[in-house]
């Protein structure tokens, strides 16, 4: 397994994290579909799972982080907003994504489906405009997941993103 890890800065509408990377793990084993990255992330107390896929419009959310499993097909996904990375992803990858984070499916294979989780006490919202002071504050004071949704803990989530 490969862990990468970068930052991104405000893109257009976008907050992104300026404090926190994104991180992508590559290939966590060969055969992870999206029952096991769901079993994996209850496992390491992310809740609120889902499976489906990316929306194919930019959004972010201001109240939880979000973790994204490929559990099949591929697709290309844009990070951070209209300026930001393209990530050409793969059954086995898996993005943890800050709040604040943007991110939006450029396009999919037919079969393409994503396990997706939040740490305990965080829900979920969707936001597709540009954020206010309060959401911005909000962004910056949640705190860090006690557990990296793929490693437990400790795991590259700790080592990343420290402790808030």
């Amino acid at each position: 397994m490969n862990v990468e890890h970068f930052m991104l800065s405000k893109s257009d509408w976008i907050p992104n994290n300026e404090t926190l990377p994104v991180i992508v793990y590559r290939q966590i084993a060969p055969c992870m579909d999206s029952g096991a990255f769901e079993d994996l992330f209850l496992r390491n107390g992310w809740t609120g799972t889902w499976r489906n896929g990316v929306f194919d419009y930019h959004h972010y959310h201001s109240s939880a982080h979000e973790v994204l499993g490929i559990g099949r097909g591929h697709a290309a996904l844009q990070i951070g907003g209209p300026d930001g990375p393209v990530l050409e992803i793969s059954p086995g990858d898996c993005l943890v994504l800050p709040a604040g984070t943007g991110h939006k499916r450029l396009n999919a294979s037919p079969d393409f489906q994503v396990v997706g989780a939040y740490p305990p006490d965080q829900e979920v919202d969707i936001q597709r405009s540009a954020p206010t002071k309060d959401m911005l504050r909000k962004i910056r004071a949640l705190a860090t997941p006690t557990n990296d949704p793929v490693e437990g803990s400790p795991g590259a989530l700790q080592r990343l993103w420290g402790k808030r």
